[in-house]
């Protein structure tokens, strides 16, 4: 982590332009009387056709859909196209029968084993990871920040690891996994932790360090290639980006630009610092492992894991730590007034997990919790420049 004490150093080099930064979001498809996930992806992205900027596209399972939205500098813009792109994919799936729930894991379905869609890489890492496919019916938030340059990203890599957790904390949305409490706040990361490359990524000495690890992985057969590295932080396979991939798919629009606004800010505050010969701390990776675990299970309304101290904390102060870190970089962007509201409305109504929770509090029945997720991201007006590609 850059030292409070540099701060004043480090922004007086900050671009006054943010770099830009895309978010992409998986949500689940439900049939609206059975409350169940529902294998109609593909049908949903053909009547989803296509619009100004921005995709949408099938996912691992036929019960997924993804949005992307294209780079944005200013975070309303990126705010604004992240609540448009989640329409289209609702009106869309509310075209072909059936709704959009943005939620880490299904609520309620015969999910094991999933119905994966018939794509040729699918069917490789099927061959290659066997049983561990079985629970990946999961939908994350991945976003993605501008850094051509791949030293760099690696070497930022390692200044984001000790904040990872509190990302984590905050965008905990997955408590119910087919039909079942998980005791979790993320039980989607618990689904991915079984996998050989995953969490919280190692620290890096040099590019060439990555690299080396990297093909090693291959060589050895715990990957396919660089495009299946699934740490939550990696420099994008395939873009000139450095993509953080720890939280859970938002439950409403307004969150996923807030975890997109923070990752942002601390990829510019570490590479300021990485210019200036910081090359991150060397949290262990048990500590980090574990700190990881505890986000996953307690969530924003629990208590989480310093990894400065390696004591317990409120993961509401942790939160406030982090973004204290990232204050100077949003106060010179001008988004400081903006992150804090998104951040104090988050507070008041909860974490997507509370929220989950509390909706099958109310009469102790699982339809309730879906339909809520339904509610969250109902589709609204038709936006202009989009074609729906219609049936018939």
């Amino acid at each position: 982590m850059a030292g409070t004490a540099q701060h004043a150093h480090i922004t007086r080099f900050i671009d006054p332009v943010p770099p830009t930064a895309g978010i992409e979001e998986e949500f689940f498809l439900v049939d609206p009387h059975t409350r169940r996930v529902a294998p109609d992806a593909a049908e949903v992205v053909r009547r989803a056709g296509t619009w100004s900027g921005g995709s949408i596209s099938t996912e691992f399972t036929k019960y997924q859909v993804e949005t992307r939205t294209d780079p944005f500098s200013d975070v309303d813009d990126l705010a604004t196209e992240v609540a448009r792109m989640r329409d289209i994919a609702a009106t869309a799936a509310t075209e072909a029968g059936l709704r959009v729930t943005a939620t880490g894991t299904p609520v309620q379905g015969d999910i094991v084993p999933p119905p994966i869609a018939d794509i040729p890489r699918y069917r490789e890492t099927t061959a290659m990871f066997r049983t561990l496919q079985d629970g990946q019916s999961i939908s994350a938030c991945h976003v993605h920040v501008h850094m051509p340059d791949p030293e760099l990203a690696v070497l930022v890599s390692n200044h984001l690891r000790p904040w990872l957790p509190v990302l984590l904390s905050m965008n905990g949305n997955s408590p119910y996994w087919a039909g079942r409490d998980t005791g979790y706040a993320s039980w989607r990361t618990l689904s991915w932790s079984g996998w050989p490359v995953a969490g919280p990524p190692p620290y890096y000495e040099s590019r060439d360090h990555f690299d080396e690890l990297v093909g090693t992985l291959v060589a050895g057969g715990a990957l396919m290639d660089r495009r299946s590295i699934f740490w939550d932080v990696r420099p994008s396979a395939h873009l000139p980006t450095i993509e953080v991939r720890v939280a859970d798919v938002a439950a409403t629009a307004f969150e996923g630009p807030l975890f997109a606004a923070l990752v942002r800010a601390l990829v510019t505050l570490a590479a300021q610092a990485v210019r200036h010969g910081d090359r991150g701390p060397r949290t262990a990776p048990e500590l980090l492992r574990a700190a990881s675990w505890r986000a996953a299970r307690d969530g924003l309304e629990g208590k989480g894991i310093d990894t400065r101290t390696g004591k317990l904390r409120d993961a509401g102060q942790l939160v406030e730590s982090l973004l204290a870190e990232v204050r100077p970089i949003l106060t010179v962007w001008g988004e400081w007034d903006r992150v804090t509201g998104w951040w104090q409305r988050l507070r008041s109504i909860g974490s997507g997990a509370a929220r989950q929770r509390a909706a099958y509090a109310e009469r102790g029945h699982l339809d309730d919790v879906v339909d809520c997720l339904i509610e969250q991201n109902r589709p609204g007006s038709l936006h202009k420049g989009r074609t729906v590609v219609h049936s018939g």
